[in-house]
């Protein structure tokens, strides 16, 4: 099955690309794999405090693919993968590809103004020629319209 990988976070352009990513799985038979990626944490602050905070930044990142898979399933019926890792997110990413060959493509949304976001930053230059897939760029400023005469 061709599965569409699509990274989610708290940004507009992430749920252009999910939706963008929905629209192509329906249309070519295939699913979604949502990811939502937990920076590593820079500060480390005694054991306790540290726990409560790692713990609130994966309850944070679950909620947010939680509601992502439930605007999926809704608008389009698919039932993603869901996927909530912590690291540095363009190894997990190529991991993530090598480890399954069933994704057909990475899907990210790129800010509608300002800086594309730092994972389109990284793999529409110093890593893609490292992809084994297509990349998939959506803008962030599409309208729902335009995602789906698009997609």
């Amino acid at each position: 099955m061709r599965i569409y990988l699509v990274v989610i976070d708290d940004t507009p352009e992430a749920g252009v690309a999910l939706r963008f990513a929905a629209r192509r799985a329906v249309k070519t038979g295939g699913g979604v794999e949502i990811l939502a990626l937990l920076p590593p944490q820079e500060f480390i602050a005694f054991g306790g405090v540290q726990a409560t905070i790692e713990e609130e930044a994966r309850l944070h990142a679950e909620a947010l693919v939680a509601g992502a898979a439930g605007t999926l399933l809704e608008e389009s019926g698919l039932k993603p993968s869901i996927t909530v890792r912590e690291g540095d997110g363009p190894k997990i990413i190529l991991d993530m590809i090598a480890a399954n060959p069933d994704i057909a493509a990475l899907v990210l949304g790129a800010a509608a103004s300002g800086a594309p976001g730092p994972l389109v930053a990284h793999f529409a230059g110093a890593d893609s020629g490292k992809l084994t897939v297509p990349i998939m760029i959506v803008p962030g400023s599409l309208d729902r319209e335009a995602i789906d005469r698009l997609s």
